[in-house]
């Protein structure tokens, strides 16, 4: 997944869009914690429980958070632009399955558990979504959750495989930062999130972009892709995309209406069991497409040999599952939305890339969509900047009035 795959706070109890005019409910909040902590200290009351809440519910955030943010920023834009490019290099050397490429982006899973192990004793669990402790959520409940996920993340991971089979990857990589604009919609009516006029901008320029490329002949490069081919593989894209963004908001519901947890561990826990449903539905459509009986004869004929052969397809299972901690610990830390727009940052990073090694051609469209995507990310990253200071101004008016 461009998403790649593909879940602090969730985003809805740390929403970082709010209204340019007037602060956020969440810094509101935030304020009044703050104010009754000060009311508690100021009286006498235990400095414990105050301080404990004052560091959860704080909105300027301490180095520590800060820390976690730029990490799994690394790990999400890494591993999205090795494994795109590791998948393109698969097709450019002879690999032609679909299903093993579907197959690789969560087959890597078994890597998440060593996360989960070295964060499982680490972390505690923060604030949940309701005011009494959430009671365990029944097996059968959330067994059906990850087998219904993992289902859409594996149809979601074979069209990303059709739409990089037959795009160039500059236009692969530009038509997925559309997976921020449908992830604004999914959010406003699953998650209750609002829109502002910077992320209504956001949104018209990533559809811009995205319909650039639709519609430019010339994107499909050099590949020797029929016109048909092309569109086909854009269309799938932009499903991939919007199926994505999808399942990051159902993520989310989950979390907030039926776990009611939230901590690192059971976070992780959701995508690993989501991507153990999704590997074993890759399995059944490799082998019941046949494609099983050719995988011989593509690591024998591969270009660069049957031991690239095979570390390729390890180093993209690998590289899905270091984008997927990113995914994860982003979403965890900030938000979905938040998660999908630092995605976007590997735009003018994979088409530098593509060009370099696959000889993609970028002709004066694809910098112009390019550079709205671009745009769009940058509006976004303005509207945080905003919920920051104005956040910061919260808690120094509270803080001198005591």
């Amino acid at each position: 997944m461009n998403h790649g795959g593909k879940a602090k706070k969730i985003a809805s109890s740390s929403d970082p869009f709010v209204d340019e005019e007037a602060p956020s409910q969440e810094a509101e909040r935030s304020s009044v914690l703050i104010v009754d902590e000060a009311q508690s200290q100021h009286q006498g009351s235990s400095k414990a429980a105050t301080s404990s809440t004052h560091e959860q519910n704080s909105p300027v955030k301490s180095w520590q958070w800060w820390l976690m943010v730029g990490v799994n920023m690394f790990f999400l834009i890494a591993g999205q632009t090795a494994s795109t490019l590791l998948g393109r290099f698969y097709y450019n050397q002879g690999g032609n399955s679909k299903w093993m490429s579907t197959f690789v982006q969560t087959a890597g899973f078994p890597v998440l558990f060593i996360a989960l192990y070295l964060f499982r004793s680490n972390t505690s669990s923060t604030q949940t979504t309701t005011s009494t402790p959430a009671s365990k959520t029944p097996v059968t409940k959330i067994t059906f959750i990850y087998v219904v996920l993992g289902i859409i993340v594996a149809a979601d991971d074979l069209m990303y495989s059709y739409g990089l089979l037959y795009l160039p990857v500059s236009t692969y990589s530009l038509i997925c930062a559309s997976q921020l604009a449908f992830n604004v919609v999914f959010s406003y009516f699953l998650n209750a999130q609002k829109f502002t006029p910077l992320i209504f901008n956001s949104v018209v320029l990533l559809t811009f972009s995205a319909s650039l490329l639709g519609v430019d002949e010339d994107s499909q490069g050099t590949t020797n892709i029929s016109n048909g081919k092309y569109i086909l593989g854009f269309l799938l894209t932009l499903g991939a995309s919007a199926t994505y963004s999808l399942i990051l908001s159902l993520m989310q519901v989950t979390f907030e209406k039926v776990i009611k947890r939230e901590t690192f561990s059971v976070v992780l826990n959701m995508q690993i069991y989501t991507a153990l449903v999704a590997t074993l539905a890759s399995l059944v459509g490799l082998f019941a497409s046949g494609e099983w009986m050719t995988l011989q004869g593509e690591m024998h004929a591969f270009h660069s040999g049957k031991l690239s052969y095979v570390m390729t397809l390890l180093w993209t299972a690998i590289s899905w599952q270091v984008a997927s901690v990113g995914v994860v610990g982003l979403i965890f830390v900030v938000s979905s939305l938040f998660s999908n727009v630092i995605s976007t940052l590997a735009l003018p990073i994979i088409p530098v890339f593509a060009v370099i090694f696959f000889h993609d051609k970028m002709d004066g469209i694809k910098i112009i969509a390019m550079l709205m995507a671009i745009w769009g990310f940058i509006s976004y990253g303005y509207q945080l900047y905003v919920d920051d200071k104005k956040a910061r101004k919260i808690l120094v008016g509270v803080e001198e009035s005591f």
